[in-house]
């Protein structure tokens, strides 16, 4: 199976100045979205409580994927987001305003791209003229740009299919897409419907949680991410 480790998972802030971020603010906004450790702070409520204490609430909005998450932080919709690595370099490309806070290591054997069990796709080098599934600017997209140079193609050698993860997979499983280049859980939802497309894996190596100076009412409460990750 082609899979990629879990890039290093980013806190960003929206960017903002240092006398809007020394002044803490009634309600912070965060988004999350399915598996990433702001979905686990969610469901214990660390995050929650560490910002209660200081009379701030937490208000949470669930995203389907990194780069529908990064717009709403660029926009303002939100104040604080986690994600992998690859969505804020898309980010930043088109000129989002994005600070950098904290990143964590990398979870391997979270992302793949998968073909349905009876295909005759057997290899990346198969998918030549294919139609895959994904959600552009996400860490996926950097997957298969970088399994499809492994194997001697390029984008244009493929049709893209943008699809969010939930329409990916409807598409999948009617077959609409060849193959969907994916991440957990809806890696593992798929279960037996699918079968890999190459063995070949690409792993980067993670990094110890760091936290960026000049953020000091957001910092001092996640701590809590720290010991809700394991790190």
């Amino acid at each position: 199976m082609l899979r990629l480790s879990r890039p290093a998972l980013l806190l960003l802030l929206a960017g903002l100045s240092a006398s809007a971020l020394a002044k803490a603010p009634e309600t912070v906004n965060i988004g999350y979205q399915k598996a990433n450790i702001f979905a686990l702070l969610k469901y214990r409520g660390t995050l929650d409580e560490s910002f209660k204490k200081q009379g701030i609430a937490v208000r949470w909005i669930e995203f389907p994927a990194g780069p529908q998450m990064l717009e709403g932080l660029n926009v303002g919709s939100i104040d604080l987001a986690a994600t992998g690595d690859a969505p804020p370099a898309f980010a930043q490309a088109a000129q989002a305003d994005l600070v950098y806070l904290a990143h964590s290591p990398a979870n391997p054997k979270t992302e793949a791209i998968v073909v349905a069990e009876n295909s005759a796709i057997k290899s990346v080098a198969d998918l030549k003229g294919k139609r895959v599934g994904l959600n552009k600017g996400s860490d996926v997209n950097y997957l298969l740009v970088t399994a499809l140079e492994k194997a001697g193609l390029s984008y244009k050698d493929i049709t893209p299919v943008y699809l969010p993860p939930a329409d990916a997979r409807a598409a999948f499983q009617r077959g609409a897409i060849d193959a969907w280049v994916i991440w957990d859980p809806f890696l593992a939802e798929v279960g037996n419907e699918r079968q890999s497309a190459t063995d070949w894996q690409c792993r980067r190596a993670g990094a110890a949680l760091h936290l960026l100076p000049g953020q000091p009412q957001i910092c001092r409460h996640l701590s809590g991410y720290r010991k809700a990750g394991g790190g």
